[in-house]
């Protein structure tokens, strides 16, 4: 039901999604359903309808948030519920629980795995993608849920002399300061491990990013989706996620169609900047988990931290990219993810980089 009771008494539906008929096929039990936000509308993880699952991180506090959208999913996979949650990523709806719960998301290339059946949110910027405890087991549900015929295993490489980009610009601002250590700790890491990192002052992304002022993509798509269904039902919607959708209505076709342009753009000098390296890196999420009591304290409370959990993972949907989601913090603290991402088309080659990266961190 898409963490909605909007579609309660919607028909139940014939067939499994692609994604899930490819993991059947391939053996998968499929052990449940998880919970996430309604209509995978953000990035926090609460849900009045059905609960917010409590991240796997000190829960003794009364709860934190799991992130979201894909929140159930990746509790699942922290608590050893099972092997894999499969997730949608739209601004980060993967990538942001992984980080928060400690655990490995990966969003691929937005054409990569087919969506049919799944209920959309942004027609231009979803993507479908696994969460698991590792990049190779992330690789591995890719190949499936790509339609592959095997994890081309000879792709993983080894970390020396992998050239790695620290984009100097939103994405390491206003970091927690257990998020600024960690980060700082990896990257010292990978270049004691031999890998040649390179930080460099990158306008061009921010300058990409501010596409999403105004609701970019999602806000008129999302009302696209939802304009017949919020008019008769509106009433049963979370009322936050009900006001970004209805946000879109307003949009106009000339802003929309100028958002194509300047998403291609953003995409061209993106991809030269990007040339000369492997991947980039940067920390997925810029906070730690709050408790759901503070994330829940206001609307206005809820926005800030919505806004800031997206604001980092939305830069590769933005771009037409694949990033993968892998932890970096130390045991006992606070689950911090790092993002190992690059352009379009590059997810063997992003899963191979980022593969190396974490078999240096556990080593």
């Amino acid at each position: 039901l898409a963490g909605s009771k909007a579609l309660v008494g919607a028909p139940v539906a014939q067939m499994d999604a692609l994604a899930v008929a490819r993991l059947r096929a391939a053996g998968a039990v499929i052990v449940g359903r998880t919970t996430t936000v309604e209509f995978a509308f953000g990035g926090v993880g609460l849900n009045p309808h059905y609960g917010t699952p409590k991240n796997p991180f000190d829960r003794s506090s009364g709860g934190r948030v799991p992130g979201g959208s894909s929140a159930g999913a990746a509790v699942s996979v922290a608590d050893a519920m099972c092997i894999m949650g499969l997730g949608t990523d739209t601004r980060g709806s993967v990538r942001i629980p992984a980080a928060l719960c400690g655990v490995t998301g990966f969003k691929p290339t937005a054409s990569r795995i087919p969506k049919d059946g799944v209920f959309p949110l942004s027609y231009t910027l979803d993507s479908v993608g696994p969460i698991a405890n590792s990049v190779k087991c992330c690789a591995i549900y890719d190949a499936i849920l790509a339609g592959l015929d095997t994890v081309e295993t000879s792709t993983f490489v080894p970390l020396p002399g992998l050239r790695l980009l620290v984009p100097r610009c939103f994405l390491l601002d206003d970091l927690d300061p257990l998020v600024a250590a960690a980060f700082s700790r990896t990257v010292a890491a990978l270049e004691k491990a031999g890998a040649r990192v390179v930080t460099q002052t990158a306008p061009q992304l921010t300058n990409a990013a501010s596409i999403y002022d105004n609701g970019g993509f999602a806000a008129p798509e999302a009302w696209h989706v939802h304009r017949h269904l919020y008019s008769k039902y509106n009433d049963l919607y979370d009322p936050r996620v009900a006001s970004r959708i209805s946000g879109g209505k307003d949009f106009n076709a000339a802003d929309y169609i100028q958002l194509g342009y300047a998403r291609e753009a953003a995409i061209r000098e993106a991809r030269a900047l990007l040339r000369p390296f492997d991947a980039m890196i940067y920390p997925t999420v810029p906070v730690t988990a709050p408790t759901i009591t503070e994330a829940d304290a206001s609307d206005e409370a809820y926005s800030k931290l919505n806004l800031l959990l997206l604001r980092n993972t939305g830069l590769t949907n933005l771009l037409d990219g694949c990033a993968v989601s892998v932890p970096c913090h130390q045991p006992g603290e606070a689950p911090v993810g790092l993002s190992v991402a690059g352009m379009g088309g590059d997810d063997s080659h992003i899963l191979a980089v980022a593969s190396a990266i974490q078999d240096c961190l556990e080593a």
